[in-house]
């Protein structure tokens, strides 16, 4: 493995070092920023460096905050797209141990979040304890649940093949309320990126197939010495990747945290969410 292209640039009065690491079959863009623990976060959706990049800043005054984009996504192209979550947490685990010896703290929602537990049941030891917001574990859902959850996965992919990636993504959005307007008030409109289609189409074709099939081992994941924190919007209770981790915390027998905003929390309410981020890390 090894690290090309160190770039730096001031975000917020701080300053952020961009570069890429080489992995088997990708080459993945990561960016660090601030100064203190390690503290990993992973994007949902078709997401990545720059979706995260309000959250890491309000969080850099407290940690060295590393953000990335998924083999695929933006920054980080592949010579083979991952077909399993698997894949994705090996990525995520030679990204950490190519940067710290020490286990880490790691902050992952939706498909980031999935890919977090995964990567705390693969590689325990790089993992000190994990945020996990609102996973897509579908296997934990009551069987009218997991029916719900998995018929609409399927049916954005069959949007997708038959309309597109926007008429997908859009009907993604509306099944689990996604509300642009439950934002905090210094949160600006966001614009789709130039590699929002081209992420979407890496998100449909790999990615949700992979999250529909997926299963988590939650044994190992009880077994792991990593403290494993289920969370969930408090805004999106009557969705479903809500009542997974709800569920998963009752699996684990730990309380459920609840952050700011629905779904996408981290996005429209990045202060919110790094104000509860340090508070669940710190206790």
């Amino acid at each position: 493995m090894a690290a090309q292209g160190l770039s730096y640039e001031k975000i917020g009065g701080r300053t952020m070092r961009e570069s890429v690491l080489e992995v088997p079959g990708a080459r993945l863009r990561y960016a660090v920023r601030g100064e203190g623990p390690l503290l990993l976060l992973v994007a949902g959706g078709h997401h990545g460096v720059d979706a995260n990049e309000p959250l890491a800043c309000h969080l850099a005054d407290r940690y060295t905050v590393l953000t990335y984009d998924r083999r695929g996504l933006s920054g980080s192209t592949t010579d083979a797209p991952a077909t399993t979550l698997t894949t994705h947490a090996d990525d995520v685990s030679r990204l950490l141990s190519h940067l710290t010896p020490e286990p880490a703290l790691v902050y992952g929602t939706s498909l980031g979040a999935l890919i977090s537990l995964e990567l705390t049941v693969r590689h325990p030891g790089q993992v000190a304890a994990v945020v996990a917001h609102e996973p897509p574990v579908t296997q934990l859902l009551s069987e009218p649940g997991r029916a719900l959850a998995l018929g609409q996965l399927l049916t954005v992919e069959e949007t997708f093949r038959a309309e597109g990636a926007a008429p997908a993504m859009r009907r993604f959005a509306a099944d689990i309320d996604i509300d642009p307007n439950d934002c905090e008030p210094d949160v600006p409109p966001r614009a789709p990126g130039p590699d929002h289609l081209r992420n979407a189409e890496v998100l449909l074709t790999h990615d949700m197939p992979a999250i529909r099939s997926h299963v988590l081992d939650v044994a190992a994941l009880k077994d792991s010495p990593a403290r494993v924190v289920p969370a969930a919007g408090e805004n999106s209770g009557h969705i479903w990747p809500h009542a997974c981790a709800a569920m998963l915390a009752d699996e684990l027998g730990t309380p459920l945290q609840t952050f700011p905003g629905g779904h996408n929390g981290y996005v429209f309410h990045p202060c919110g969410t790094a104000e509860r981020i340090r508070t669940v890390f710190g206790s």
